[in-house]
């Protein structure tokens, strides 16, 4: 009986060993332009064996059994890759790494900003000068790069002027995204709140053509935290006050991210003052009450990666009482008075004139990296700005808005950057872009802006050439395309007088009394270039030239203001005629 027990322990021992003659082999490729890699470590955890690459970045395992195992590729310069793989028959697997990723990595350590551009001016605004400016505006951090000053219409309402120009002459891309929060007056305050950046790069001329062939004046690019794929929690509180408006500002924001390549961002702002005061008397309705906040989260490694981006910010902002006037006696005496005609109390109350504007921005993105290829990346985003004015008024419009604005635009944006081989790279990209404006007319005021639909359409590419290790060059070009469709009313003694009864009368399509319903259809066509050159010299000079040719299309209110805008306290009016701005 124990020899027969011994007989089928034998069977049974044949019947389920394993066939351990297996052989796993392939190469190590650098992902980033598919060269193979020479002495790349590959390493199976299961069995603790490794072995090198040949110089042809070969790799080959014998005698394996069948199984499930892990294994790990490093080089130098590179971030380890783990791979898990079942085999039961010979297999070969090649192993892609990003050879790139430790230069990434000095950029981080170092604290530098990356730059936008190479050819162009561009100056930077890091983190620790940024939080000295915790409690104010974009515009009033901005004046401490040269060449750049500010429009100040308020306290609280601070514009950024690059070399003179100002508004939609000037781009602004927070998180990637253009803004889009009816920039077109000099009292409209960019809608950003700077807690919420970690750096911003300011692009003086029109060179960054992957961000709009518009920007006359320039562009200013607001940068989120950089996140690394670290299992981190880390976060920072800052608070302020001051006497002047017996105010404070508090900002806080946590950062989480995990090995995997997870992370999110929570932060916010919160600000409150009072009447700010000359030196002798109190600026009445000059407070400010602002929330902003905003969460950035998603997935991110080197070869793909998702993002959602929300924010929200809410100012309400008091304009001096004394700067309404009613009638032309009213502005005499202003100017003849030595101080304003209404001094109240202190107050952190806020009445009219006052503006009361809220912006919202939703962004979602993905991106995915080929081999041997590049980049590849579409975004999504919709913004949804909110503008109320507030005059002085009586009677029983005394407490709605004089100005009543919702503009909403949808983008849709798909570019691609073809990085694989070391002496060029390639950029392209198009953009679409809807923009509906919606002017309420329950205002009992005549809308200075009126209802519109916008089209815009871009394609664009930009070439960089490595001519050596101290010489790049590099050409764009860029296509724009936009259409305005409004609907609005002229007063037919305006119409008359401003000749538009000769030039526009096709596009009247009704009448009501005194005025003509009119729907003016605009087509725009730009055509935006550059060409730039940087030469390092030595370690402590370089030369950079740079040629852009840029055109912009008229902004609604350079074609259709119509009448007494309130916060700005005069008559605008647009012009039909405009015709594209080049510079």
């Amino acid at each position: 009986m124990k020899y027969l027990a011994l007989i089928c322990c034998s069977f049974c021992f044949v019947a389920y060993s394993q066939d351990c003659n297996i052989s796993l082999s392939g190469n190590v490729i650098d992902f980033h332009d598919g060269s193979k890699f020479e002495n790349a470590t590959v390493y199976i955890e299961e069995l603790n064996e490794f072995t090198y690459t040949d110089n042809n970045g070969f790799y080959i395992f014998n005698k394996l059994c069948e199984g499930t195992y892990t294994l790990k590729v490093s080089h130098i310069n590179c971030d380890t890759k783990t791979v898990s793989f079942s085999i039961n028959s010979d297999k070969t697997l090649d192993l892609t790494l990003e050879h790139h990723t430790e230069e990434l990595e000095e950029v981080t350590v170092t604290g530098e900003v990356i730059k936008q551009t190479k050819t162009s001016q561009e100056a930077s605004i890091k983190s620790e000068d940024l939080e000295i400016y915790s409690s104010a505006s974009l515009g009033d951090a901005l004046k401490q790069v040269s060449g750049l000053t500010s429009i100040n219409t308020g306290n609280a309402i601070v514009k950024p002027v690059i070399n003179g120009l100002h508004s939609s002459r000037i781009i602004i891309m927070s998180n990637g995204v253009r803004l889009q929060d009816q920039e077109w007056g000099i009292e409209h305050a960019p809608n950003i709140d700077i807690n919420a950046s970690e750096n911003i790069s300011v692009i003086k001329g029109a060179d960054a053509l992957a961000f709009g062939g518009d920007a006359v004046g320039g562009t200013i690019v607001l940068n989120p935290t950089r996140t690394i794929s670290k299992d981190s929690l880390f976060g920072k509180a800052i608070t302020s006050g001051q006497t002047n408006g017996r105010g404070f500002s508090t900002s806080a924001s946590i950062t989480k991210t995990f090995e995997k390549g997870w992370y999110g961002t929570v932060q916010g702002t919160y600000k409150r003052y009072g009447d700010f005061e000359a030196p002798d008397y109190n600026l009445t309705n000059t407070g400010l009450n602002s929330i902003a906040f905003s969460i950035n989260t998603g997935f991110k490694t080197f070869e793909k990666g998702i993002n959602v981006f929300y924010s929200f910010t809410d100012n309400k902002i008091g304009i001096l009482r004394a700067s309404h006037i009613g009638n032309v006696e009213d502005l005499v005496n202003s100017i003849n008075s030595l101080q304003p005609l209404i001094i109240e109390d202190f107050s952190y109350d806020i009445n009219s004139p006052r503006q009361d504007v809220t912006h919202q921005l939703l962004k979602a993105e993905i991106y995915k990296r080929f081999k041997a290829f590049g980049k590849v990346n579409l975004k999504y985003d919709f913004q949804n700005n909110q503008r109320y004015e507030f005059d002085v008024r009586v009677g029983d419009d005394r407490n709605k808005a004089a100005v009543d604005l919702t503009l909403k635009t949808h983008s849709l944006i798909i570019d691609a950057k073809l990085d694989s081989k070391a002496e060029y790279t390639i950029q392209i990209g198009a953009v679409g872009r809807y923009q509906n404006n919606f002017a309420n007319p329950d205002t009992g005021v005549r809308r200075i802006i009126p209802d519109y639909d916008k089209y815009d359409a871009g394609l664009y590419g930009i070439l960089t050439y490595d001519v050596n290790d101290k010489m790049l060059v590099n050409f764009g070009a860029r296509y724009d395309f936009n259409r305005f469709e409004a609907k609005k009313f002229y007063l037919k003694s305006r119409w008359e007088e401003r000749g538009y009864d000769e030039d526009f009368s096709d596009i009247i399509i009704d009448e009501n009394n005194s005025d003509w319903l009119t729907n003016p259809k605009f087509n725009y066509h730009n055509f935006s270039a550059s060409a730039g050159l940087f030469y390092d010299l030595d370690e402590d000079q370089e030369l950079r030239f740079s040629y852009s040719l840029s055109n912009r299309a008229p902004n609604a209110s350079e074609l259709f203001s119509d009448g007494l805008h309130h916060s700005a306290a005069r008559i605008e009016l647009g012009d039909l005629r405009i015709k594209k701005e080049s510079s």
